[in-house]
């Protein structure tokens, strides 16, 4: 090794061999042989900056470079191998002691591998994380190596033989408590409880005036059951629409030979949903009965745009779920694979909806026939219990929406006559308000956004899921955590106020960049910000799938208006369909119809709650392949430590 050295000094273009010739060089020709590789370096790299040359090749190689370009020789050997000999764990740091201070202290050196005299590379961890909790937090990497390199040789050298197990236990002891108190702060950070939370008066409504409440209904049900005309035609009897704009729907439809759409079209604005007949987004409309304030969610029934149908339908308080009684239509909307009044009705369960009205809809297609009726009610039925609705929960409404027939009124054709139930519009006077959170935080999931950016005005649509907001008020818009003040409010497309939880809402804010606010977003209380994660703990049902769950799985989540890519990456236990215990503690795989306890990672952080604090941003959805796989909940929120 000193030959090779030596040879590429010898070899140095810039050196002069009667520069330093003189009649000590025979003397201190052994001591500049036994010279070290590392003085060596440090003189080649003195003698021409920019560069360094190899020992080996003699390559004149950039100063970035960590090794030769030519033969690969590592630039600083020596240094490396000092680097490998950190007992700590910590980056090496050159104010760190050398080996041979490591060794006067009563470390072993890098040649030697006794084990009488050290401590094992465990307990010198968790040595070093108690003296870190003792001497309290530190504020960056740098002071954290200095405390772990000092802490090491000062117990090292002062531990003896004969107390190591006794050290072992205090200290264990001590790094178990200290990762506990670690865990605790990240979980809590930024977070402040809500049960110090104290609403104001105006929050908690008035019942002497309160008005009509209101009421979120969805309409949901399989591709072409009439569900966007069965909206418009109820909008055009409570006069929502005008003769005059129902008469220019009718022939704008006929011109296109869709004469049969008219009042589709009231709901269906957009060119696209026209031509192709079909319902893509969720249409919002408003209508007043005799008891509510109607929100009506029109959603889309095709599998394509299912996404769309949980983004708009999970504001949903109650359902209507729409079916064709026409031979054939009704069996396709409940097949297995590709019906979608089966995956509605699991997805409308699983948003907490717990009241639906089923409405038999095409009825003249069979002339009103009480056996298909009945048909149709005995096979449903059935789904709908195995979904978690009960018996008394469900309304059945036999109608038509093309021949007007127990809509508003009840039916006027003879043939309808054995129905003795109430039509439509008393159906849904007959629904039960869900219980609404005035007493706790402002909570608004985004549903969508519209910017004027020529106002400096930013609107977030969607429903208040807790709390209240009023004009004046200011809030912070998640995740980006921009303080926003609302300008105004606008509810049934009318000027308010103030709003409150279970209203759907056009939030009108000012003081923040529209791309800030962004759908899936959230708006709530400054003091009491929503928590925002990309690792969650899961509480899932696995649906009807052919592909077992396994870890790795990938899939889409979904979660209030929300949607991210995300995969499986622990599976911690089935559970007991019955008694929800644990059944069995990490399964290779999840099958159709079993319970389980996952933990999954987001692409990106969402904003969530578990279920128990707050029951709509806790539920989840798992698509893959345009199909649902799974529902479940958020039972913890786990936030790692970088």
């Amino acid at each position: 090794m000193p030959r090779k050295v030596h040879y590429g000094v010898d070899y140095d273009d810039s050196y002069d061999v009667y520069e330093d010739y003189d009649d000590d060089y025979a003397d201190n020709y052994d001591y500049e042989v036994e010279q070290s590789a590392s003085e060596t370096m440090a003189k080649l790299e003195a003698d021409k900056s920019g560069v360094w040359r190899c020992p080996i090749c003699t390559y004149d190689n950039e100063d970035s470079m960590s090794a030769c370009d030519i033969c690969g020789v590592l630039r600083n050997p020596l240094i490396k191998a000092i680097a490998k000999m950190d007992i700590g764990g910590a980056p090496f740091k050159f104010d760190a002691p050398s080996p041979d201070d490591l060794v006067s202290n009563g470390l072993r050196s890098v040649k030697s591998k006794s084990k009488g005299n050290i401590l094992s590379k465990k307990e010198t961890k968790i040595q070093v994380e108690s003296e870190l909790v003792a001497k309290g937090p530190v504020s960056s990497s740098v002071p954290v190596t200095r405390e772990r390199r000092n802490g090491v040789s000062e117990n090292d050298s002062a531990s003896g033989s004969g107390n190591k197990s006794e050290v072992f236990d205090t200290r264990m002891k001590a790094e178990t408590s200290s990762s506990k108190s670690r865990k605790e702060e990240i979980t809590d950070e930024g977070k402040t409880s809500t049960s110090q939370y104290n609403p104001e008066k105006w929050m908690i409504p008035d019942k002497v005036d309160a008005g009509l409440s209101q009421l979120n209904l969805a309409i949901v049900g399989h591709v072409d059951s009439g569900k966007s005309t069965l909206s418009g035609r109820l909008l055009h009897l409570l006069g929502r629409i005008s003769q005059k704009e129902m008469h220019k729907y009718e022939k704008e439809a006929k011109q296109q030979g869709k004469g049969s759409f008219a009042f589709a079209w009231a709901m269906d604005e957009s060119a696209e949903e026209r031509e192709r007949g079909i319902t893509m987004t969720v249409g919002v409309a408003f209508f007043t009965s005799r008891k509510y304030q109607i929100v009506l969610l029109d959603s889309p029934g095709h599998r394509d745009f299912v996404p769309n149908m949980i983004s708009g339908a999970t504001q949903a308080d109650a359902a209507i779920i729409v079916v064709d009684a026409s031979l054939g239509s009704f069996e396709a909307g409940i097949d297995a694979t590709g019906g979608q009044t089966k995956e509605h009705a699991q997805l409308v369960r699983s948003f907490g909806v717990e009241q639906v009205i089923v409405v038999v809809n095409k009825m003249d297609v069979v002339e009103y026939s009480k056996e298909r009726f009945d048909t149709v009610k005995e096979k449903l039925r059935t789904f709908l219990r195995s979904c978690g609705f009960k018996d008394s929960s469900i309304l059945w409404v036999p109608a038509s929406a093309m021949e007007n027939q127990n809509l508003v009124a009840n039916a006027s054709d003879v043939r309808l006559s054995w129905f003795k139930g109430p039509c439509l519009l008393d159906a849904i006077d007959s629904l039960q308000l869900p219980t609404r959170d005035y007493s706790k935080p402002l909570l608004m999931p985004i549903c969508d956004v519209v910017k004027l950016p020529s106002q400096g005005q930013v609107s977030a649509c969607g429903k208040l899921e807790s709390g209240a907001i009023r004009t004046g008020f200011k809030v912070m818009v998640m995740p980006s955590r921009e303080i926003a003040t609302v300008r105004s409010l606008e509810k049934d497309s009318q000027v308010c106020n103030i709003a409150r939880a279970g209203d759907n809402v056009t939030v009108n804010l000012q003081g923040i960049e529209g791309n800030r606010v962004t759908a899936g977003g959230m708006i709530c209380h400054p003091d009491y910000p929503v928590q925002i994660s990309n690792y969650l703990e899961l509480k899932i049902l696995v649906l009807d799938i052919s592909t077992p769950i396994v870890i790795g799985s990938q899939f889409e989540f979904h979660i209030h208006h929300a949607k991210e890519a995300a995969r499986v990456v622990r599976i911690l236990s089935l559970l007991d369909p019955k008694t929800g215990k644990t059944a069995k503690k990490s399964p290779r795989c999840l099958l159709a119809k079993q319970n389980a306890i996952v933990e999954v990672a987001l692409q990106a952080p969402v904003c969530v709650e578990e279920y128990n604090n707050c029951r709509a941003l806790g539920r989840v959805f798992l698509r893959a392949s345009g199909r649902t796989i799974a529902l479940g909940i958020v039972t913890q929120i786990i936030k790692r430590e970088e």
